[in-house]
C-alpha cells in the first residue's frame, strides 16, 4: 500500500521572514510538484493575507500556517505580560489560518523555543500548569474560527518543556479540548524519540501535520533517518494529512544562527526541495525505498 498524504515545503528552505516578496517563490515550488507551501508567520504585519490567497489561487497550492515563537512569545513566562504578547500573535496567525483556507495553525506555541534550562520539578510543575490553562485559552480562541492547533514537541536543547509525542500527549490530555492536536517533526524525533513508529501511533488521530528533513536537517533520503518506521507508523494510522520539508537556508544569517546551521546541507536550495520531494514520492509509494546512504551501499556490493 502506499501512503493517501499531500507534499508540502516550508518557503524557510529559502528565506525568512515570509513577506509579500515571498509570493514569487510559489510557481517554483507548484513546478517542483509540490501541493502544499508551509507558511511561517513570523511577523503577521508583513502578510498581506489578499496578496498570499490570490497566490495560492493562481498556482493550485494549499496552505499551511506555521507559528515563529522567540524569546517574547512565551506562554510559561513568570511574566504575564509575555503570555498577552503572545495571546496577540497567535490571535493574529490563527486569523491568517481562517482567511487563507488553513485548518490549523502549527508549532512549539506551549513556550519559548530555545528556552531549555535545568529547572526544579517545582518550577516545571508551575510552567506546565500555565501551559495547560494558555492553551485551552487558545484551543478557544481556535475554535471560535473553526480552526485547530498542532502542538509541535521540540529536541532538548530547544525545549524543556515538550520533548517527545508522550510529552505532548500528556499536555493534550491535561489542555481536555478538541482543539488540541498534534504536529511532529522528523528532525527532533530523530533525536528524542526510541521508537518512532511507537511515537507515531501514540499520536494516533491527534496527529494533523508531519514535518520532516533528515537526522542533520538535510535533504530528506541522504541521512540515517528510519523512513522504514515512519511509513509504518503512518500507514497504520491512516495518516492522510500533508508530510512538508521543513529545513533552512545558510545565507539568511539570523535564522541560520537560531538553527544552528554553519554550513550548507545541499548543494542548492533548489535542489534540497528537488530531489528531497522525489525521494518522499519514492517512500510514499511503499516501504521498500531506502535512504539514499544505503541505497548507494547496495549499488556497490552489485558492482
Amino acid at each position: 500500500m502506499s501512503l493517501n498524504i499531500k507534499f508540502g515545503v516550508s518557503t524557510w528552505l529559502w528565506t525568512s521572514p515570509f513577506n509579500t516578496e515571498t509570493l514569487a517563490l510559489f510557481s517554483k515550488i507548484k513546478k517542483m510538484g509540490y501541493d502544499v507551501v508551509e507558511i511561517p508567520v513570523e511577523d503577521p504585519a508583513l502578510i498581506d493575507v489578499k496578496k498570499v490567497r490570490e497566490a495560492l489561487l493562481e498556482y493550485d497550492l494549499k496552505p499551511v500556517i506555521c507559528g515563529a515563537f522567540g524569546t517574547n512569545r512565551d506562554l510559561t513566562h513568570d511574566d504575564p505580560s509575555y503570555h498577552q504578547v503572545s495571546f496577540e500573535y497567535i490571535q493574529s496567525c490563527l486569523d491568517i489560518c481562517r482567511d487563507l483556507g488553513a485548518g490549523f495553525l502549527c508549532g512549539p506555541m506551549y513556550s519559548a523555543v530555545g528556552k531549555a534550562r535545568p529547572v526544579s520539578s517545582e518550577q516545571k510543575k508551575i510552567e506546565w500548569e500555565r501551559a495547560v490553562v494558555n492553551l485551552r485559552k487558545v484551543c478557544r480562541m481556535a475554535a471560535e474560527r473553526g480552526l485547530e492547533i498542532g502542538l509541535e514537541p521540540l529536541n532538548r536543547f530547544e525545549s524543556d518543556l515538550i520533548n517527545t509525542a508522550e510529552d505532548v500527549m500528556s499536555l493534550i490530555t491535561d489542555i481536555d479540548h478538541p482543539a488540541a492536536k498534534v504536529s511532529l517533526d522528523s528532525f527532533h524525533m530523530n533525536i528524542e524519540e526510541p521508537d518512532i513508529e511507537k511515537a507515531i501511533l501514540l499520536a494516533g488521530d491527534k496527529l494533523i501535520h508531519v514535518q520532516v528533513s533528515e537526522n542533520y536537517r538535510g535533504t530528506p533520503g541522504t541521512g540515517q533517518t528510519r523512513w522504514d518506521a515512519y511509513f509504518r507508523g503512518l500507514e497504520a494510522i491512516s495518516y492522510e494529512g500533508t508530510v512538508s520539508i521543513e529545513s533552512f537556508t545558510p545565507e539568511i544569517k539570523e535564522l541560520a544562527g537560531a538553527v544552528c546551521i554553519w554550513r550548507p546541507l545541499a548543494p542548492s536550495q533548489d535542489s534540497f526541495a528537488r530531489e528531497g520531494l522525489q525521494f518522499l514520492k519514492k517512500w510514499a509509494s511503499g516501504p521498500d525505498v531506502k535512504p539514499a546512504t544505503e541505497q548507494l551501499a547496495v549499488d556497490k556490493l552489485s558492482l
